[in-house]
């Protein structure tokens, strides 16, 4: 690993707790006014969903941009120039090592098993990117993922200001989070794993050795079996909350058909 990579992993996990101790809860509490009346253990999330959000937005906007217009990653997937792969990855390395601190310090409020496996998983699989600068195109194509999280960190914002869950932002924001997580995190499954078989048996995949086949291909498997799993939480919630919000619609209609007779 080069040291640009070292010291990008260590500016990023340094600067994403400075964001977490200092500059969300200023911003926060200059923006939102229910911010100060949580608990203590909400503050700690929520200071950690908008390090997730920022984070989110700039490594996944990055990943369009390698995509659209790094030619020598989308031309060799798996040898191609690693370079902008590689800086994007390092700054995704040194926020799940934050995050992790994080889960490990507050682990009875915060602590969730799926989470460390997804952060152990990714980080196992970027070791390589970072070490040997081998799959740029399948390690930058894997961070489109992050796109679907603020989304994911909006609802649990609603959730802790306490807007019902048939506000329509809630609505809203619950659609839309369950069609972007479905479109960067499954769709994308059939496409990702049709370029990773078009690999096998070439030279470029004998290259890399057994040692990355296997952590590329199972780190992708355990990532894509928990993605299934949150998608299914999500379709069951947003489903919830659609006919939740149909139901309350019926009822306000009724509602106001009786007020409507009774006047007349």
């Amino acid at each position: 690993m080069d040291m640009r990579e070292v010291y990008v992993v260590a500016g990023s996990f340094v600067g994403f707790q400075l964001f977490f101790s200092c500059v969300s809860p200023v911003l926060s509490s200059n923006f939102t006014q229910g911010y100060g009346k949580l608990p203590p253990n909400k503050l700690n999330d929520w200071n950690s969903r908008l390090v997730s959000t920022v984070h989110a937005l700039i490594v996944g906007l990055f990943c369009l941009y390698i995509l659209w217009y790094d030619d020598a990653v989308n031309e060799d997937p798996v040898w191609g120039d690693p370079n902008m792969v590689k800086l994007n990855v390092a700054i995704t390395c040194g926020y799940l090592f934050y995050d992790l601190v994080l889960l490990a310090c507050n682990w009875s409020t915060m602590g969730d098993v799926f989470f460390v496996c997804h952060h152990l998983a990714a980080l196992y699989a970027y070791g390589f990117v970072l070490s040997r600068g081998v799959l740029p195109y399948f390690a930058n194509f894997r961070l489109i993922s992050e796109l679907s999280t603020p989304f994911v960190n909006q609802r649990w914002f609603f959730e802790a200001l306490a807007y019902p869950r048939t506000h329509r932002l809630v609505v809203a924001n619950g659609v839309a989070m369950a069609v972007v997580f479905f479109l960067v995190r499954i769709a994308v499954m059939p496409p990702y794993w049709a370029k990773v078989f078009g690999t096998f048996g070439t030279p470029a995949f004998e290259r890399l050795g057994l040692a990355a086949q296997v952590a590329w291909i199972i780190s992708c498997i355990c990532l894509d079996i928990l993605n299934t799993i949150w998608m299914y939480k999500i379709a069951c919630g947003c489903y919830k909350v659609i006919t939740g919000k149909l139901r309350g619609g019926k009822v306000d209609s009724k509602k106001s058909n009786s007020m409507n007779n009774h006047t007349d």
